[in-house]
C-alpha cells in the first residue's frame, strides 16, 4: 500500500480499444493495486466496465469533441479538482489536454493539483498540439518521441521530458506460444492455402503509412526465390480510407499476387497470428511509428521482425534485434533479409527492458515525485 495515498486523474477522449486507453487502463489498475485513489475522465466506452472491476472510477463527460463546445468542462473540472483534492492531473491527448490546461492555468498555483501530459505520437506541429509540452512533467512514450518534441518545440524545458517506453507483460506474449488445436484447425480451414508455407505478417489497419504497397512489392520480389511465400494482412479497412484499400486490393490483382496475400480482418488473437508467422513485418513510412507495439510483442515471443530503421520501430530493433533493420523504403534489402531468416534459424534475444511493470514503476516514479 502506497505511503501516502494520492488521488490521481487521467483524462482520455474515450475508452475503445487503442493503445493510449489501453495504457490508461493498465497505470489505472495498478494505481489502485497500490492503494491511490484512480479517477478517468472519458466520453466513455467498453474498456469502462474494466476500470469499475479493478475498482476505479469513471466519470463520463464528453472531452472527446474537436469543437470549442468541449471547452464548456473547464468550469466542471475546475470544480471537481477542488472538491476530489486531486494530486494529478495527467492528460493523454489533445482535446482533454487543452480542457486540462486550461483550466489547471487558472487554478490557485499553491493548491491545484500537479500537471502532466503524455505524447503517445508524433503529432503535426502547431499550436492544437502545442498543448501536449504543457505539462510540468511530459511523458514521451519512446526516445523517438522526445527528440521530436525537442527538435520541433522548442520551447518546451528539455528537463521536464521524462522518456518512458511503452511496456508489454511478457506473460501475455509467452516465447515459443502454441496456439491450441482447435485455433489452429479453425485457421487453416479458414485459410487453407497457408498449410505448410513459409508466411510473413504485416499487422496494423489499411491505412497508407503502415506499408501494404511495399509489402505488394516484396511478395512480388520474394516469390521469384520462394514462391510459395505467403504475406498475411491483419487489420480492419478503416471506413474513412476505404479507397486506399480499395487500392491495395488493386495492387495485390493487378500483379498477380492473389495467390500469395491473404486479407485476414480484424483479428483479436494476435498472439496466435505471431506463432503462425515465420516473420513480422513493420513498414510504417512517414510519420513512422511513435512506438512499435507489435515489434516488441513478436520479439518477446521469439518471432524474428524485419522493419525500417526509423521512429519507434527502428529503436525497438537497435536495442532487441537489429538483425531486422533495413532502411525505410529498400525493398531489395526487405527482401534480402525475411529470405535468409526463412532459410536459417534465427535467434531473438529472450530478454528486453519493453516491460509492462517498468512503464508502470517509471510512470508512478513522475508522480510520487511531483506529489512530493
Amino acid at each position: 500500500m502506497a505511503a501516502h495515498p494520492l488521488t490521481i486523474v487521467q483524462m482520455v477522449p474515450e475508452l475503445h480499444g487503442g493503445g493510449v486507453e489501453r495504457g490508461t487502463i493498465e497505470l489505472s489498475e495498478e494505481l489502485v493495486r497500490q492503494g491511490h485513489r484512480s479517477i478517468v475522465i472519458s466520453a466513455g466506452g467498453p474498456l469502462v466496465s474494466q476500470l469499475h472491476e479493478h475498482g476505479a472510477e469513471h466519470v463520463q463527460w464528453n472531452v472527446r469533441s474537436k469543437s470549442l463546445l468541449s471547452l464548456r468542462w473547464i468550469r466542471p473540472l475546475r470544480r471537481y479538482l477542488i472538491e476530489n483534492n486531486v494530486d494529478i492531473l495527467h492528460a493523454r491527448s489533445r482535446i482533454p489536454g487543452w480542457i486540462a490546461y486550461l483550466c489547471w492555468k487558472r487554478m490557485n498555483v499553491a493548491t491545484r493539483p500537479h500537471f502532466v501530459t503524455t505524447a503517445h505520437g508524433l503529432y503535426s506541429v502547431n499550436k492544437y498540439s502545442e498543448v501536449m509540452t504543457r505539462g510540468e512533467r511530459v511523458i514521451a512514450i519512446s526516445e523517438t518521441v522526445s527528440s521530436y518534441l525537442k527538435d520541433n518545440y522548442p520551447r518546451i524545458h528539455a528537463g521536464s521530458i521524462t522518456t518512458i517506453p511503452r511496456g508489454i507483460d511478457p506473460a501475455d506474449f509467452p516465447r515459443h506460444f502454441q496456439p491450441s488445436q482447435q485455433w489452429l484447425q479453425d485457421w487453416y480451414q479458414e485459410f487453407p492455402q497457408l498449410v505448410g508455407r513459409p508466411t510473413i505478417s504485416l499487422i496494423g489497419r489499411l491505412t497508407r503509412l503502415k506499408g501494404h504497397l511495399d509489402l505488394i512489392k516484396i511478395v512480388d520480389e520474394l516469390r521469384k526465390q520462394i514462391p510459395d511465400i505467403q504475406a498475411l494482412i491483419v487489420g480492419s479497412v478503416d471506413p474513412r480510407r476505404a479507397q486506399y484499400a480499395e487500392q491495395v486490393h488493386a495492387e495485390v490483382k493487378r500483379r498477380n499476387l492473389e495467390k500469395n496475400i491473404v486479407f485476414a480482418g480484424q483479428r483479436s488473437k494476435i498472439r496466435e497470428i505471431y506463432s503462425v508467422s515465420n516473420v513480422v513485418l513493420s513498414l510504417t513510412s512517414d510519420p513512422p511509428e511513435a512506438f512499435g507495439r507489435t515489434t516488441v510483442e513478436a520479439l518477446t515471443m521469439g518471432v524474428p521482425v524485419v522493419g525500417y530503421n526509423h521512429g519507434g520501430t527502428g529503436e525497438i530493433l537497435r536495442s532487441i534485434f537489429p538483425e531486422g533493420l533495413v532502411a525505410a523504403g529498400d525493398i531489395q534489402s526487405v527482401v534480402h533479409r525475411i529470405k535468409s531468416m526463412i532459410e536459417d534459424d534465427v535467434c531473438v534475444p529472450d530478454e528486453h527492458h519493453y516491460l509492462k511493470t517498468k512503464m508502470l514503476a517509471d510512470t508512478l516514479s513522475v508522480y510520487e515525485e511531483l506529489a512530493a
